[in-house]
């Protein structure tokens, strides 16, 4: 290597270190907001697998001329995609952004191939299929449409190579409309979604080498998994090193713990020392005075003052209702009515048919014609006719615990609802600023709610 050479790699791994340096602090800032999932926050996960058809050099003399800047006798150079063989396939699909599904967004098909020490991760997003736009994020909203490529090239044999997938075929149920929950999902849990595998160098063409079929995971809906190809590199394919510079800090910042607030500092610790009152050495008690003490010490333990109690972490409003509790839980229980008395919910789009039992979801829509949000509300504990808690999404908001209990008076009733933040830039608001927000928005919603069971709803 010329010494111009080595000064020109120089320059570039400097470049490169420096920009994976500013994806990390990028990140690192969005975490904050997103303390689990920075990028691609939520996902459906799939399962399937992957056949390789085998890329062979063609036969002495009969060998094709080869298109300009395609591989020789067209093989990829990576000894696993040119050799035959089928795959089990784990993968998610997700949106970058985290956009409302009614809008475009940056999509991501992250695959975790074959199983124990030789698992491999590639990770592909959204792109252009032409030369130069394979190297250019592209939103998209239809997933039918959308074509996926790692980005960046691997490190082949025969050099660099990028690896693409494109749409063969979606369930029959898909409408195409690239959702990271509801319909999508459904379509998908029955049905499987087809794709081509192929792979290029950087300007080259595209050769068909394989085809993937991923249908939804029944086990779970979203994969708690983390993909990395830098940890989990395909069979015989390399990372240049400029690559691997703008990715690894990006996936460290990702992958580690969430930010924690500092230890609060004690008021006593911020005061000069020269202020601080003195510490006196306790006296010694009579034998009296210290039963006395004692009393009154078991006195504060069975009772203890109202301050000592645990502050309730959610904001908490209460009513009571002229009705019973069976009537107002049958409007609870009854999803399609939820745009009736949940302030925000502006349609019922579905709902499961096993509501509300544990696991299941109604998928709702948040805001005014033209700006709608879809999204929806998943049951994660209940307790017929007394309580029911859920997890409500509306992203880019994020996502808020809710608890409704129900206390049966006769012929009126308690009801109570709580609620608070749990992911996404609603946490970012002050505790002391969101409280009251949510508490104002929750005392409309149960006056909503005890006039449609007072009215006989869902009866």
């Amino acid at each position: 290597m010329t010494h111009e050479a080595r000064e020109g790699a120089a320059l570039a791994g400097q470049g490169s270190e420096l920009a994976g340096r500013a994806f990390a602090a990028v990140f690192k800032a969005i975490k904050a907001l997103r303390p689990d999932r920075p990028i691609h926050p939520r996902g459906i996960s799939l399962v399937g697998e992957l056949t390789r058809h085998g890329l062979q050099d063609s036969p002495a003399g009969s060998m094709p001329a080869r298109a300009p800047g395609s591989m020789p006798g067209g093989r990829s150079g990576i000894s696993w995609l040119d050799a035959p063989g089928t795959d089990q396939v784990r993968a998610r699909f997700s949106r970058s952004v985290g956009l409302p599904d009614a809008l475009p967004d940056i999509l991501g098909l992250a695959l975790r191939i074959g199983a124990g020490p030789g698992t491999a991760d590639v990770l592909l997003a959204t792109t252009g299929w032409g030369f130069p736009a394979r190297f250019l994020l592209l939103p998209r909203l239809d997933v039918g449409a959308a074509r996926f490529t790692t980005l960046m090239p691997y490190r082949g044999a025969n050099g660099p190579v990028l690896l693409g997938l494109r749409t063969l075929s979606l369930p029959p149920r898909a409408t195409g409309r690239a959702e990271t929950g509801g319909g999508f999902r459904d379509a998908l849990a029955e049905g499987r979604w087809v794709l081509a595998l192929s792979f290029a160098t950087p300007a080259g063409r595209w050769v068909h080498a394989g085809t993937l079929t991923l249908r939804a995971d029944p086990d779970q809906e979203d994969t708690p998994a983390r993909f990395d190809p830098l940890q989990h590199p395909l069979q015989g394919a390399g990372t240049y090193a400029w690559a691997r510079r703008l990715r690894e800090h990006s996936y460290r910042t990702a992958r580690g713990p969430e930010p924690q607030n500092p230890a609060p500092q004690s008021p006593a610790a911020s005061i000069p020392s020269v202020l601080r009152p003195r510490v006196l050495t306790p006296r010694l008690l009579t034998p009296r005075q210290s039963g006395r003490r004692r009393a009154d010490q078991n006195s504060t333990l069975q009772h203890p003052a109202p301050h000592q109690h645990e502050r309730n972490p959610m904001a908490t409003v209460t009513q009571v209702y002229n009705s019973p509790a069976a009537d107002v839980w049958k409007v609870i229980a009854d999803g399609w009515l939820y745009s009736g008395w949940v302030v925000g919910a502006s349609r019922i789009r579905a709902v499961d048919a096993h509501w509300p039992e544990v696991g299941s979801r109604l998928h709702h829509s948040v805001g005014t014609w033209p700006l709608v949000i879809d999204d929806s509300t998943r049951v994660t504990a209940v307790e017929p006719g007394k309580s029911l808690e859920l997890i409500a999404r509306g992203w880019p908001m994020g996502e808020a615990k809710v608890l409704i209990t129900l206390e049966d008076m006769g012929t009126q009733c308690r009801v109570t609802m709580a609620e608070d933040a749990v992911r996404g830039p609603g946490l970012a608001v002050p505790k002391v600023l969101r409280d009251p927000l949510i508490s104002v928005r929750n005392r409309e919603t149960l006056k909503r709610l005890e006039l449609m069971a007072a009215g006989g709803a869902g009866r």
